[in-house]
């Protein structure tokens, strides 16, 4: 197994270990198609209750 000849600075270490621990982007939103409100990609509208224009839910309570 390889060995490493030098050690690794704490510099060089903490940039690598940043890669991994960067902040997760903002949850994107898109319009839904029935209604328009707000909804998440790949999601059942929480208003309308539609998804893929087919009605998959009730939604909201004034159906």
């Amino acid at each position: 197994m390889g060995v490493p000849k030098k050690r690794t600075s704490k510099m060089r270490r903490d940039k690598r270990r940043s890669a991994n621990n960067k902040l997760k982007s903002a949850v994107q939103l898109n319009a839904c198609a029935n209604c328009g409100a707000a909804v998440q990609p790949h999601r059942v509208c929480p208003s309308c209750g539609f998804y893929k224009g087919k009605k998959i839910s009730s939604g909201s309570a004034d159906d």
